[in-house]
């Protein structure tokens, strides 16, 4: 994810050696740069960024007293010559606390733990396929794409919207690998996908021109998938 940032420095020395860094790292957007607290402050009451490299000293109004007196929800880096406000930006819950002169490495290891933070706010993202063995190779297959899996014999084929694939790997394993919301064990011999089903009546399913049977051991639990998925 691109992580929006602003500057609050008023040494132009400092504030150019900060753009330089930012730009370094393609996952950093810099929304703009200010020479002092009101200004930005003023910038964060229209336009919300993830990130702030904040000074501390910024004349009257100072960077701690921003972090005190305004309601920000940006992550903040603060940046200063002067260890001993350290303590006080900690309680503040800042991200991290760069000490003048820092290295580049010194300020992407800051930035990482913000981009760790953002990272652990994202929901993960739903799997959207599979790989499967087939002879010596893996192919992969797309949930999307995917129509049943019929047991012949030792193997199992599994069948999509445009090809058939033969695999020793067993239903346990595909009831492992793939969400039961997705893929419903409907026989010994069958799984279906629950998205691909056209109808069913008098305990068969019907998916494009396979009729599929309902055996007793499936028949409860497929339908109650099948009734939580009308609700």
């Amino acid at each position: 994810m691109k992580i929006s940032c602003i500057i609050v420095e008023d040494e132009p020395l400092a504030a150019e050696r900060l753009q330089n860094y930012v730009k370094k790292l393609p996952f950093l957007h810099l929304s703009g740069t200010f020479d002092n607290a009101l200004d930005a402050l003023v910038f964060l009451k229209s336009q919300s960024v993830d990130l702030l490299f904040l000074d501390i000293n910024l004349g009257d109004f100072s960077g701690i007293r921003l972090l005190e007196t305004a309601n920000l929800k940006s992550r903040v880096i603060l940046t200063t010559a002067y260890h001993e406000y350290a303590i006080k930006g900690f309680d503040l819950k800042v991200s991290d606390y760069l000490l003048k002169p820092f290295t580049f490495e010194r300020f992407v290891q800051a930035v990482e733990r913000v981009q760790e933070y953002f990272t652990k706010q994202e929901p993960p993202q739903p799997i959207k396929f599979i790989f499967v063995k087939t002879e010596y190779r893996l192919e992969k297959i797309m949930f999307d794409e995917l129509l049943f899996i019929e047991g012949k014999g030792d193997y199992r084929q599994i069948h999509t919207k445009t090809r058939k694939i033969m695999t020793l790997q067993t239903f346990t394993d595909f009831e492992q690998d793939i969400p039961p919301a997705i893929v419903c064990r409907v026989h010994k011999s069958y799984m279906v996908a629950i998205d691909k089903i056209d109808s069913i009546e008098k305990d068969r399913i019907r998916i494009q021109n396979t009729l599929i049977p309902i055996s007793d051991s499936y028949r409860q639990g497929f339908y109650e998938l099948i009734h939580q998925s009308i609700k």
